[in-house]
């Protein structure tokens, strides 16, 4: 007769209570901090925290500055530890979350759009974080509290604060943000606290006036002008010093009190109103006699040619006025627009809606002495990047701050006033996923434009150049690059007036940021690529590129195709070691999109087997429907866009916090 088994059930039950205890906290909680862990560092001081697994909420194995609720993180605090390193790309895991605290440390690079989604309260005060602030945190309904102050961000602020009603405390202090404040401010209207002393911010802070909540308002040091507002004036706590407000008294009829630092007396008498009133008129009138004089110029002025899409898609050229020459792109004229021919009257129209939703440019002048030293002397470790229209370095400052330096070969521009117009037209294109340029220097026979630095270079390299267990693409990604791409491509394409070709898209050109969100690159350059076959290279060229005067928009959509087929199967677009008929990836993929059980064989093994099949058959005929031989039945990028949300939206991990968005919501139209 058999013995009875008894340790061996014993050990099952153990088992079975082992798990159920290992399965205290959330699962996508632990994976999280577990990502937030290793992009810190991995810090000692960090007790109990580990990069991979674990049970944070388990009360005998708690992690330093973490807080449970049953089974969820609810609290993060790691202020004032000292850490390094960056926050990740997964924090938008940690959905119970309402508040992470991280100020007070040395942590860098770009703030991360993947954030916990419904926070209450955000402080990243005190850290290196360079970027803007994501529009991500525009989705938080419930956020009460913003704190970035004392970082290195920099750029304009979008007009991401329509649906934040419950902010209270916003604190943008010591960075480097520059233009107008966003209208949207407008619709806070529980914001109590607004500190933006020692920034670059511009213009008026009429906006400011709308939000009757305030009672502590610091606008110290940074370039703000005209009047203040006379209910501003009302605040309790009101720090006004070292901006460019107007002197004197404010014009009648403008609710505006005298500027700081002039005579709080608000009756002005009747004397100089009357002398206001005779300025401003005769102001105007001198702009409207300028204007008829610049309009009748432009009808004998020598003009250059540049490049534009017409409305069939094909390249032209157009006769554009150059630009006057000028130390500053802040007192660059913006350039002509690039118009078809068209009358008198048209091109009036045209001019002055032009003028209606275009604002001052505001971007660094760097020397070339500077852009040198910052380079090593343009030493070779520092490049990172060369094609047809020059070299790109990288450049590091001592604050941490790390750019990208696009130098032009000296012969590129016939006049500085030829850079300084490119330079304005790209400044142009604002879109969260076109690579932002953020200044230029135009000095004799040194031309280069700086611009954003993304710390995981192109998706080429991530791809192709990395190891794939080392820096893993997730299909969740995967689709995020190609959608974030589309968006960028759509804007230009279909949201700009008139619309932008690129002519050079390819993975190389898409950039990877910290979170490896997608910047497309070398946007606004499309004149320098006269031979499209020899600037993107053998596998992105369509078929109608045998002639250079063949290229279209819907040209730029093949090249995005065939990027999407690298991310679907991890090859090059050309690959010479391959046999003969798997050389080319068009080729060699497209007859396969479209079978179900051929796909699944052609996918990226990196991915092992992880990605949800009907979104991977889904991805792969947009593929098919970009690649096709005949341009006319190429879909616009907009349908692209909308076909990859659609993706998107059938990956579970992706449905709240992906970091996607409409280009329409996001950008605003340039005339350029």
């Amino acid at each position: 007769m058999p013995r009875p088994r008894r340790p061996v059930a014993v050990l099952l039950l153990l088992s079975a209570v082992l798990a159920v205890a290992v399965a205290k906290t959330d699962r996508a909680d632990v994976e999280a901090l577990n990502v937030l862990f290793t992009s810190m560092k991995k810090p000692s001081k960090l007790d109990g925290w580990k990069a991979d697994g674990g049970d944070p909420c388990d009360d005998d194995d708690g992690w330093r500055g973490v807080d449970c609720s049953d089974s969820s993180v609810t609290k993060i605090d790691l202020s004032g530890l000292d850490l390094t390193g960056n926050l990740g790309y997964q924090l938008s895991g940690l959905k119970s979350v309402t508040k992470f605290d991280v100020s007070d440390n040395k942590l860098s690079g770009e703030i991360p759009y993947a954030l916990p989604p419904n926070l209450v309260q955000l402080n990243l005060q005190g850290n290196a974080f360079t970027g803007g602030i994501p529009f991500s945190v525009s989705q938080m309904s419930d956020l009460e509290t913003l704190n970035v102050g004392s970082n290195h961000l920099n750029g304009q602020l979008t007009d991401m604060f329509s649906q934040l009603p419950k902010l209270s405390t916003m604190d943008l202090s010591d960075n480097r943000f520059s233009g107008n404040l966003p209208q949207s401010f407008q619709h806070l209207t529980d914001l109590k606290t607004l500190n933006l002393e020692g920034n670059q911010f511009t213009g008026h802070v009429d906006v400011l006036a709308k939000l009757s909540s305030l009672e502590d308002l610091n606008l110290q040091n940074n370039k703000f002008t005209g009047w203040i507002p006379s209910k501003l004036k009302k605040i309790d706590s009101l720090k006004t010093d070292g901006n460019q407000w107007s002197s004197g008294s404010a014009p009648p009829g403008m609710d505006k009190g005298s500027s700081a630092g002039a005579s709080s007396s608000e009756g002005s008498d009747g004397g100089i109103n009357g002398f206001l009133i005779g300025a401003l008129v005769i102001a105007v009138l001198l702009a409207a006699v300028i204007l008829l004089s610049v309009l009748q110029m432009k009808r004998s002025s020598p003009v250059s040619s540049h490049y534009y899409m017409d409305d069939s898609g094909h390249s032209s050229t157009v006769n554009m006025k150059p630009l006057e020459k000028s130390a500053s792109i802040d007192s660059v004229a913006l350039p002509a627009l690039p118009y078809k021919t068209m009358n008198d009257n048209e091109f009036q129209i045209k001019l002055n809606s032009s003028r209606r939703i275009s604002e001052p440019i505001s971007l660094v002048t760097y020397s070339s002495s500077e852009l040198q030293a910052a380079t090593g002397n343009w030493h070779s470790s520092r490049l990172i990047g060369q094609g047809t229209v020059g070299r790109v370095y990288k450049a590091k400052y001592a604050n941490g701050q790390v750019l990208a330096i696009k130098k032009f070969d000296p012969l590129s521009f016939s006049e500085r006033s030829d850079f300084v117009e490119l330079v304005t037209g790209i400044s142009r294109l604002r879109q969260p996923s076109i690579n932002e340029i953020v200044g230029y220097c135009a000095e004799t026979g040194q031309f280069m434009m700086v611009y954003e630095h993304h710390t995981n270079g192109s998706l080429y390299e991530f791809l192709h150049l990395s190891d794939d267990y080392s820096k893993p693409l997730t299909w969740d990604t995967r689709v995020r690059i190609a959608l974030g791409t589309a968006q960028a491509l759509e804007y230009l394409h279909e949201i700009c007036s008139p619309p932008v070709i690129h002519k050079n898209i390819k993975s190389s050109n898409v950039l990877l940021d910290a979170d490896l969100n997608p910047h497309l690159s070398d946007c606004g350059l499309a004149f320098f690529y006269e031979d499209p076959n020899e600037s993107l290279g053998p596998g992105y060229s369509p078929p109608e590129c045998a002639r250079p005067s063949g290229y279209t928009m819907k040209s730029d959509v093949y090249s995005f195709g065939v990027i999407m087929l690298e991310l679907l199967t991890g090859r090059r677009s050309y690959d010479s070691s391959k046999p003969g008929n798997e050389q080319s990836l068009v080729q060699f993929v497209t007859p396969q999109l479209r079978d179900s059980d051929a796909l699944g064989a052609v996918a990226d093994p990196a991915l092992r087997g992880l990605y949800p099949p009907k979104a991977l058959s889904r991805f792969a005929d947009v593929i098919a429907r970009c690649v096709q031989s005949d341009p006319k039945l190429r879909p616009p990028m907009s349908e692209v866009s909308q076909e990859l949300t659609g993706c998107v939206q059938r990956t579970a991990s992706s449905r709240r916090g992906g970091g996607l968005y409409s280009a329409s919501m996001r950008s605003d139209v340039s005339d350029w």
